[in-house]
């Protein structure tokens, strides 16, 4: 929530100040970075609350045998890449070296970091939801989506 209000700020200052005639320097790079981190660690908020778009129709008709094994190997490939992801973004990370933002003296490890840190609480958000994930494929219980909890509500 800090990110997306610091974000907020950050726009509305630099196009007040670029429709004044008086752009930030620092503006397009810092909103830029500040974008990337909302969206790592957003979507590993999204895959801790289950919030990612799926295809649970497909998979939840399927007999038991099936739809266990489609959600284990989903679930695999989901974790191996942002695995990879991690390990790579340790690899940008040591590659830009002690290198730094253009506009602002910011570093660039520290503008980075999110890739593997938002890949990291990707993969501690479903290893933390595996074991429902599977219960749910095993027992045929597709996860309640957005229409079943209005319905609920209703």
């Amino acid at each position: 929530m800090l990110l997306v209000v610091a974000l907020t700020v950050i726009v509305l200052l630099g196009v007040s100040f670029r429709y004044t005639g008086n752009s930030l320097s620092w503006y397009d790079e810092v909103a830029a970075v500040m974008l990337a981190w909302v969206t790592y660690y957003g979507a590993a908020l999204a895959s801790l609350k289950r919030a990612h778009i799926s295809v649970p129709g497909f998979v939840y008709s399927r007999p038991r045998a099936v739809r266990v094994t489609l959600v284990a190997i989903g679930e695999a490939i989901i974790i191996a890449f942002f695995v990879l992801l991690a390990y790579y973004g340790v690899y940008v990370i040591q590659v830009l070296g002690g290198s730094t933002l253009v506009s602002v003296p910011i570093p660039t490890a520290v503008t980075q970091s999110t890739i593997p840190i938002g890949a990291g609480l990707y993969v501690v958000a479903e290893l933390l939801n595996l074991p429902a994930i599977l219960r749910e494929a095993w027992d045929g219980k597709r996860p309640p989506s957005e229409q079943d909890i209005v319905e609920e509500l209703q």
